[in-house]
């Protein structure tokens, strides 16, 4: 595993981290420019995105090392997250993977009994990650965000979480 000076904790994005976060998912999805042109976000989109949910944030002594968002409270019985994003640099240490568990916990923890999210179908390297993760795909609906290069649609996938413990008398 790399050598990461990362924070004991992870925290609650705050609105001031909107330009933070924004940069670091751009940076972290440049490797979708084959398919599509432009930013992946904004500091204003992700303004938007707290208005239904939340961000989470992992630090390291240069800045974010990874984000990821969360959304537990408009979806029923369904938590989702996405815009799971890690420093480049830093891919491949296990924080993709801690800031997943971490979102499932918060959702599981509001009362979830799924975990949903979605990939680009272009992505296949995010499919075979995500199922490594107990992940399936159960579905998929029309990318409409921006401009393609290249035919595409999202994946839709969910895990079934643990939400209830029955504990013998």
């Amino acid at each position: 595993m790399k050598d990461l000076a990362l924070s004991a904790s992870v925290r609650r994005a705050t609105v001031a981290d909107a330009p933070a976060i924004a940069a670091l998912v751009n940076q972290a999805y440049v490797i979708e420019t084959f398919f599509v042109d432009g930013d992946r976000t904004s500091a204003a989109d992700i303004i938007a995105m707290m208005q239904t949910g939340q961000f989470i944030v992992l630090e390291y002594a240069g800045g974010l090392a990874g984000a990821v968002y969360v959304d537990h409270t408009s979806r029923s019985t369904s938590g989702y997250f996405g815009m799971l994003a890690v420093a480049p640099e830093l891919q491949g240490a296990g924080l993709g993977k801690r800031l997943v568990r971490i979102a499932e916990a918060l959702c599981e923890a509001a009362g979830c009994e799924v975990m949903t999210l979605r990939i680009i179908n272009l992505r296949e390297e995010l499919g075979r990650w995500y199922r490594s993760l107990g992940y399936r795909e159960v579905g998929t609906t029309p990318y409409t965000h921006r401009p393609v290069k290249q035919p595409c649609h999202f994946i839709e996938m969910q895990r079934e979480l643990r939400t209830s413990v029955t504990l013998a008398a």
